[in-house]
C-alpha cells in the first residue's frame, strides 16, 4: 500500500510501458510451475525503478496469478535477487503473511533487462490490526542470525539504495559503515551543505558510538535478528481473503530489532507510536532503555536521509534531518566516553 505525501513525485506509467496480450519472456516462463498456462498478462502499475505487471494462468487446470517486477534501474541485477532472497527468507518464517517468491534473472530476450517474480495477492489498501501486525513483525524478528553476525549474505536495497551488508561482529559497525556511505551518498545528489557535513562527522564520531555502543557493552548485548529492512506502511496491507496482514517489497538483513521502526517516527508515515508501544509489549525495549527514544531519532534520522536520496525534488526531508542531527549532536557532544565515567 502505497499512499505519496504532498511534494514527493508519484510515478507515471508510460505508454510504451503498457502491455496486454499473452506473449511472455521464456525465463519468466521458465521459473513458473510446471504444467503453467498463460491466459493474460497485463501491466497495472510502476513504481520509480520498476514496471509492474500481472501473469494471470492456469497451474495443472487450477487458475493461480503471478506478480512481475521488471526492474528499471542500474542496480536492477543485484535488486531482483535482493528482493528474491529477502521474500525467501520472510516466507520460510510466515508463509501466510509474506507472498511466495517464484524466482529472478534476466530476460532471455535481453540480458539487460531483470525481472523478479512472486504470488500475486489480492490485498485490501489499508493498515491491517496494529495487534495482528505488530505479532507478525515479532514472529519475523524471532528468527536470529545463522551466524550470529550482522549483515546479510547479500546486498539489498531499501528503495534504489543499496545496503553494504557484509558480515561483521557488531550492529554500531554495521550502522555506522551504511550511515556514512548513505551520507555521502546524499550529499552527492542534493549538493553539499557544510553545517549538514560538520554535523555528520559529529554523528558518526560521537553520537553513533554514544547510542549503540553500550547496547553491546557493559553486561548488555543485542543479538542480531531478521529485519524486513524498509517497514513503512507503503510495504503492508491486509488480504482481501483472510484480513491478515501483508508484507513485501523487503530488503532483509540481520540486525537490531529497533532499527525496524525507523519510519514509524515521522509525520508522512502512518505507522506511529502506537504501534511501537504495541510491539514493545511483546517484545521488551533494550536496554539501556534510557537511550531508547533516542536511538529511534538516530534510525529515523538515516531513513530521511534515505529518502532525501531518493526523492532528490523533496528538500524538506533533508531539512528533518539535518535538525534532527542538532538535536543529538547537542544532547551527546562528546561521544561514547563520557557515558562510561
Amino acid at each position: 500500500m502505497s499512499k505519496i505525501p504532498e511534494g514527493f513525485t508519484e510515478a507515471v506509467l508510460k505508454d510504451e510501458d503498457k502491455y496486454k496480450g499473452t506473449e511472455l519472456d521464456a525465463n519468466i516462463v521458465a521459473v513458473l510451475p510446471r504444467g503453467t498456462e498463460i491466459r493474460l498478462v497485463c501491466t497495472y502499475g510502476v513504481t520509480h525503478w520498476s514496471i509492474l505487471t500481472k501473469i494471470d494462468t492456469t497451474v495443472n487446470s487450477e487458475p493461480q496469478s503471478f506478480f512481475l517486477k521488471e526492474y528499471r534501474d542500474p542496480n536492477a541485477k543485484a535488486m531482483v535477487r535482493g528482493e528474491y532472497e529477502s521474500t525467501a527468507a520472510l516466507h520460510s518464517i510466515a508463509p501466510h503473511n509474506v507472498p511466495r517468491p517464484w524466482g529472478y534473472g534476466a530476460f532471455a530476450s535481453d540480458s539487460t533487462r531483470f525481472f523478479y517474480i512472486q504470488s500475486f495477492c489480492d490485498m485490501h489498501d489499508d493498515l491491517p490490526n496494529t495487534e495482528a501486525f505488530v505479532t507478525l513483525l515479532a514472529k519475523v524478528h524471532a528468527q536470529e542470525s545463522p551466524n550470529g553476525k550482522f549483515g546479510f549474505h547479500i546486498p539489498t536495497f531499501q528503495g534504489n539504495i543499496q545496503n553494504n551488508n557484509t558480515s561483521c561482529n557488531t550492529w554500531e559497525e554495521h550502522f555506522t559503515r551504511n550511515l556514512r556511505s548513505l551520507i555521502d551518498l546524499e550529499r552527492s545528489i542534493q549538493g553539499r551543505d557544510p553545517e549538514m557535513d560538520a554535523l555528520s562527522h559529529s554523528l558518526i564520531t560521537k553520537v553513533v558510538p554514544r547510542l549503540l555502543r553500550p547496547l553491546e557493552t557493559n553486561g548488555n548485548k543485542i543479538k542480531p535478528v531478521l529485519l524486513h529492512g524498509d517497514m513503512w506502511h507503503g510495504n503492508v496491507s491486509i488480504h482481501a481473503q483472510s484480513g491478515e496482514p501483508i508484507i513485501y517489497d523487503p530488503g532483509c538483513f540481520y540486525g537490531h530489532n529497533e532499527y525496524e521502526m525507523a519510519p514509524w517516527r515521522a509525520s508522512r508515515y502512518r505507522f506511529n507510536k502506537t504501534h511501537s508501544d504495541a510491539y514493545h509489549r511483546l517484545v521488551p525495549v533494550s536496554e539501556p532503555v534510557e537511550d531508547a527514544d533516542d536511538r529511534n531519532l538516530l534510525y529515523a534520522l538515516r531513513n530521511d536521509i534515505q529518502v532525501s536520496c531518493t526523492w532528490k525534488e523533496n528538500k524538506e526531508t533533508r531539512k528533518l534531518a539535518i535538525e534532527s542531527m542538532r538535536r543529538l549532536v547537542a544532547k551527546f557532544p562528546n561521544g561514547y566516553e563520557t557515558a562510561e565515567e
